[in-house]
């Protein structure tokens, strides 16, 4: 005999999507991989740092770590160098006039000139704080300072940075006006910037334009977006830091009142 069921069909609410696990660091304790952990200390950079760490030269709590992105407490690890310690060296804040020409990076694969081959006598390691791509030269700031090189990198803090530029053609006012409110980039609009025409000389503008952001190739990706170009690019300040007394090529020792300065800058 055949028999006939029949089903009824309950509908089953969606399941509520589980909110998003914690990555390392995002919680209350204060993670970083341990290339960073090292790299903060100002002994070197991260590539040094994980040359280290691959090499069995560094420990966690007294077992050795080859892993860099090996997640490390701040406060409750305790992590070694050659069975040292970490410490950090003295600090050094160092004010360079970089040529066009050097490349800001530690070292280059290609062996062209760096930053780094401008400073004998250098013994600490000194990070860049921004960047000035190989055809820009002028005010580069180095230090093994992190906290500091966050801070005047980081745009919340608007550290004013100014440069000279030569643009391809001249530029009408309207242009100029245009980069005083903002254009649109790639990544976004920019901030309004301040303006300010030098001199027009034969077909080129020469202009000194100050930003606040630190976007890469910021400065010649907002004259192209005002249909122009960079021919000559110099920065001659970062912050309260002036090119003054420098010529290019050489680099001075930031002098106590000059540091200060720049913390009371970063903090207000």
């Amino acid at each position: 005999m055949l028999v006939r069921r029949s089903f009824t069909l309950i509908a089953v609410p969606p399941k509520p999507p589980s909110a998003p696990a914690l990555r390392p660091g995002q919680g209350k304790r204060p993670l970083k991989t341990l290339d960073r952990v090292l790299s903060k200390t100002g002994l070197g950079s991260r590539t040094d740092a994980r040359s280290w760490i691959g090499a069995g030269r560094v420990r966690v709590n007294g077992k050795v770590i080859q892993s860099p992105d090996h997640w490390t407490d701040l406060e409750r690890d305790s992590v070694t160098l050659d069975n040292k310690p970490l410490s950090r060296p003295e600090r050094r804040y160092i004010l360079l006039y970089k040529p066009k020409g050097y490349l800001t990076t530690y070292r280059d694969p290609q062996g062209r000139p760096t930053v780094y081959d401008l400073l004998p006598g250098v013994d600490q390691f000194v990070g860049q704080v921004g960047r000035l791509d190989l055809d820009t030269s002028g005010l580069l700031l180095l230090t093994n300072d992190t906290q500091l090189a966050e801070a005047l990198t980081n745009p919340d803090h608007k550290v004013p940075k100014t440069y000279l530029v030569k643009a391809a053609n001249l530029l009408a006012d309207d242009q100029l006006e245009q980069l005083r409110g903002g254009v649109e980039l790639k990544d976004g609009p920019t901030r309004p910037a301040e303006v300010k025409r030098i001199r027009d000389s034969g077909k080129y503008t020469f202009l000194e334009i100050t930003i606040n952001e630190g976007r890469n190739r910021q400065v010649r990706r907002m004259l192209e977006a005002i249909g122009s170009k960079v021919l000559k690019l110099v920065r001659t300040r970062l912050g309260t830091l002036t090119l003054e007394g420098l010529t290019i090529g050489k680099w001075r020792d930031l002098d106590p009142g000059e540091i200060a300065q720049l913390k009371r800058n970063v903090r207000k």
